[in-house]
């Protein structure tokens, strides 16, 4: 049965037993080579693809080895796939198809379906390399890693606490991540009170000051949506997980030395383990808001990040992978090991 959507004000209310992704947006998904299962999402991106081919794995298992096995064995999802508080401008997806929706319980997939879903759709996606890629095929089909990032926001569906829970349970997990835009810091707090914390919790940490934000990260959902984020990174200071903020540098709006500073004293408040800085790359609809001259190159990335290192007492330099234009710094004092399962 269809779902109809009636606006209400920057929301829309659900009428119907099920929430679903709009036939438009449907279409869009689908060209992009993305699985769809209900409100839930599924995607075999650059890095899965090359390693199914024998190629090399992404930044994440040479920073922290998840996955284990390779990029492979990554299932990278959301379990809402079109639903945001926010329309970031360096977003890649389509966010102009994106709803805001009430978090109400009943009209969404609860996690084991959830789960069914998108590993269907994942094996369905893998279909192309039985013949030549057996064995990487029957790895795959054996998830070590979730990525619980792939669009939309993940903390906006309430069953998260369960849907995390389910996937730790799974018999070949040994991560997951997640990654929150930090506009609902009660679902943060709901998943340390349910002991649902994921193994690494990401904030995207885009903007050094409150006008930035707004400019950088287009709020829809709350007028408060700065004071939110700053609850949240409070939040990360405290939650018994590994916590990263990720800094995604664009050229045009947020890369100025004048920013470095700032960014320093964000970092200090939330004390993350680590800071992941990225340029932001020109790909998907992104390249409609952005100019490909916002893209930085992986000198320049480095280069910043040894600036905002000398405003950190704490931090070390990490690592860097110069094909995604990355570099990671380490908490010595908030101290973890990089290593989720050891290489």
């Amino acid at each position: 049965m269809s779902c109809e959507l009636e606006t209400l004000g920057r929301y829309h209310v659900l009428e119907g037993p099920r929430l679903k992704i709009r036939a438009p947006a449907a279409r869009a998904l689908v060209k992009r080579h993305y699985g769809l299962a209900g409100h839930a999402t599924v995607e075999l991106c650059k890095w899965t693809k090359e390693a199914m081919e024998g190629g090399k794995s992404c930044y994440k298992v040479k920073f922290y080895n998840a996955p284990a096995g390779g990029s492979h064995r990554c299932v990278e999802m959301s379990p809402v796939g079109l639903i945001c508080s926010n329309r970031c401008v360096y977003c890649w997806r389509p966010t102009e198809e994106f709803d805001v929706i009430e978090l109400d319980e009943r009209h969404y997939m609860d996690p084991h379906e959830v789960v069914a879903q998108v590993l269907e759709e994942r094996k369905r996606l893998l279909s192309g390399y039985w013949g030549s890629r057996r064995s990487k095929v029957i790895e795959a089909l054996a998830p070590t890693h979730w990525a619980i990032s792939l669009s939309g926001e993940p903390t906006m569906y309430p069953k998260l606490p369960q849907l995390i829970k389910l996937i730790k349970s799974l018999p070949h997990t040994k991560s997951v991540f997640l990654v929150t835009n930090g506009q609902h810091p009660e679902m943060l707090m709901k998943l340390a009170k349910e002991d649902a914390l994921p193994t690494q919790l990401y904030l995207s940490t885009n903007a050094p000051n409150e006008e930035l934000y707004y400019r950088i990260n287009a709020p829809v959902a709350h007028r408060d949506a700065w004071r939110r984020w700053l609850r949240s990174l409070d939040i990360v200071a405290t939650l018994p997980t590994r916590t990263v903020l990720r800094i995604t540098l664009i050229r045009s709006l947020n890369y100025s030395d004048e920013y470095v500073p700032q960014f320093g004293e964000i970092v200090k408040r939330g004390n993350p383990h680590f800071v992941e800085v990225k340029s932001y790359m020109h790909l998907g609809y992104s390249t409609r808001r952005l100019d490909r001259g916002d893209m930085l190159n992986h000198e320049e990335v480095r280069e910043w990040s040894g600036k905002l290192l000398k405003t950190l007492d704490s931090f070390t330099y990490m690592d860097e992978d110069e094909p995604s234009r990355i570099v990671v710094l380490q908490n010595v004092e908030r101290y973890v090991d990089r290593w989720i399962v050891p290489p």
